[in-house]
């Protein structure tokens, strides 16, 4: 980035992922924030801070930790006294750790935003962020630049601005730069043109095209504003991943997918592309950039197939995913009830009347959130999806049990509808009839993974999947899949950063070592392959891969051959999707989202639009 010509970064920080459960805070290894702003510093870079609460970001509920919506009524961004006392709570942690990085005090930190785009959210509570701007003052005191970002757009700053922070806009390639600094300009007579996200590219969602905003357009803009004096954040100059559980979701619902790639000058990966090259020529026509060469891209190693083995389905390991036992309810409860706020949940009852003949498992309002895995005593019936497949035929005797194995997709991180509540979140019916006299398992998987890697007792030593040959759907039982894999010996600098590719497989969860990479779905697309950074591999011992595959694995009948997943060298994250695979558009990195701007100072972001009419999130 430096060779760039870019002088800072800007880097968001979620709640959710400091501050899991209330009151446990999380700032070693890959949550070390302190770590990673020292690290900028020491490169010579500034730092541009963006700590919420609430960030969208392509997020988990935009960085808010779910465990604020146990209040059900509680209204998020907005004076309501139970988040307020949450947020008091949580930047008095946070804000006093900034302190000494402040550029006044010695560290790279020169502004700090409060709050994200909130011209953009219904509630419009000035109150709100007069509290956030004295929180941030307390902590943080007088002489820190404080700063906002919105739309560019009147309507935006309405709600968005405040005295006593100064305003900044965001919009990509392709806006009236002109009509968009004029918007800042008559919020802010006086001081610095600021676009602080200015869109290098765009989000992705399952099942749509992988989003691309030409390089052309995108140095044009940004000559435009650079001439101008502006200054200017390129969100995002490096993509980067959704790991584990944490990408976000869009309404009408479509979830993002684990690559954040953005189509970025540097691609998740950390690679040159043509993009980055042009904007860093139209930097130096403005600014010096530093002598030397360029970084070249990192390596990458095709480590190829790894054999899988089927362990266990997840019906027959929920002693181990759920060590704590089930919760009986007479309806379905959400997540939340039972304080599951990532990852899956095992809905159990059984079925109150014969239907041999096909009847109709129905969520009339909508209430799977936000995909469930339905089984009738082991076999496999079908997918109800949000938004999507409200309804569908299963078959099963009287007294059976029905199992829905709900997925959280990613709660929705930008608009009014944040407070997006997982699982069942209305009754079901069965026919006309509701189904009553639930066991619900909360399922650990993380800890399931990490204690028992490879170790489970009674691997189903026949990969054959009997349920999918009973099941007139073409669907297997979800179910945990292992292999091993050892880095070559005898080639230097390995390990080296990998992708890894599911030919065959539907959709699921992997592991690697332990560590969450995310969720595959080459079925849907538009991402077909997973990054794999070289840290999380290991030299010293064979590394293990476990697979939780939700759908259709490729481990049946006389194909066991094809019971494998690759390592390849090559992204593909741009597949044909299937036609009418879902609805719409949104965006993320990590704990360290790392924005970048060139010149000055500058500033970034984006949601819900096409790139070229985006006004702000």
């Amino acid at each position: 980035m430096r060779m760039a010509g870019l002088n800072a970064i800007q880097t968001y920080v979620p709640w959710n992922f400091h501050e899991p459960q209330p009151g446990q805070y999380q700032f070693s290894e890959d949550h070390d924030v302190e770590g990673f702003i020292q690290l900028a510093h020491e490169l010579g870079l500034l730092v541009i801070l963006r700590p919420g609460p609430y960030i969208c970001a392509e997020w988990d509920m935009g960085g808010l930790p779910a465990w604020l919506l146990e209040k059900e009524s509680i209204i998020l961004r907005s004076s309501d006294p139970d988040y307020l006392a949450a947020v008091d709570k949580w930047l008095g942690v946070l804000l006093p750790k900034m302190k000494p990085l402040l550029y006044q005090n010695g560290g790279p930190i020169i502004t700090v935003q409060v709050e994200n785009e909130y011209g953009s959210y219904f509630a419009c509570d000035y109150n709100y962020m007069r509290f956030l701007m004295k929180l941030f003052r307390r902590h943080l005191g007088d002489d820190v630049v404080l700063f906002t970002t919105d739309g560019a757009h009147e309507k935006f700053l309405q709600c968005g601005a405040l005295q006593g922070l100064y305003a900044t806009v965001d919009f990509g390639a392709g806006n009236n730069i002109t009509e968009a600094f004029l918007v800042q300009r008559n919020c802010e007579p006086q001081g610095p043109l600021i676009n602080s996200e200015f869109y290098t590219g765009w989000l992705d969602h399952w099942g749509q095209p992988h989003s691309t905003v030409k390089t052309k357009a995108v140095a044009s803009s940004l000559y435009d504003m650079l001439a101008r004096g502006a200054n200017v954040n390129l969100y995002m100059f490096i993509g980067g991943t959704n790991f584990a559980y944490w990408n976000g979701a869009n309404l009408p619902f479509a979830a993002q997918p684990t690559s954040y790639d953005y189509d970025a000058p540097l691609s998740e990966a950390g690679d040159l592309t043509e993009k980055y090259f042009a904007l860093r020529n139209v930097i130096q026509k403005f600014e010096k950039v530093p002598d030397g060469p360029i970084p070249p891209s990192t390596p990458k190693f095709a480590y190829g197939k790894v054999a899988l083995k089927k362990l266990k389905t997840v019906e027959a390991a929920l002693d181990i995913l759920c060590p704590s036992g089930p919760v009986k309810s007479l309806y379905p409860l959400t997540f939340i009830q039972v304080k599951q706020y990532f990852g899956f949940v095992l809905y159990r009852t059984t079925l109150p009347q014969d239907c041999s003949n096909p009847a109709l498992l129905s969520s009339p309002f909508n209430g799977v959130h936000d995909r469930a895995y339905v089984a009738v005593d082991g076999v496999p019936q079908g997918v109800l999806e949000r938004s999507s497949v409200i309804a569908l035929n299963i078959t099963g005797k009287a007294g059976a049990t029905l199992d829905l194995l709900v997925e959280n997709m990613g709660r929705v991180n930008y608009g009014k509808y944040i407070n997006d509540f997982k699982g069942l979140v209305s009754n079901l019916t069965l026919d006309s009839s509701i189904l009553t006299g639930w066991t619900i398992f909360p399922l650990n998987t993380e800890d399931a993974v990490r204690s028992h890697l490879g170790g489970w007792d009674g691997h189903d030593g026949n990969c054959h999947d009997k349920t999918w040959a009973r099941s007139t759907y073409n669907y297997s039982l979800p179910a945990f899949y292992v292999g091993n894999f050892s880095i070559p010996t005898g080639i230097p600098d390995l390990p080296q950063d990998t992708f890894i590719q599911f030919p065959g497989w539907t959709k699921g969860q992997v592991w690697i070592n332990g560590f969450n990479l995310g969720r595959y779905w080459p079925a849907r697309g538009p991402q077909v392959t997973l990054f794999v950074p070289q840290h999380i591999l290991m030299t010293s011992a064979p590394n293990t891969i476990m697979v939780l595959e939700l759908e259709r694995a490729p481990c049946s009948g006389d194909g066991l051959e094809k019971c494998a997943v690759e390592f390849v060298d090559t992204p593909v994250i741009n597949t044909t999707v299937p036609s009418g695979a879902g609805p719409c558009v949104m965006m993320k990195t990590g704990d360290s989202e790392v924005l970048a701007l060139p010149i000055p100072h500058a500033f970034s972001l984006s949601c819900h639009r096409s790139p070229e009419s985006a006004v702000g999130k």
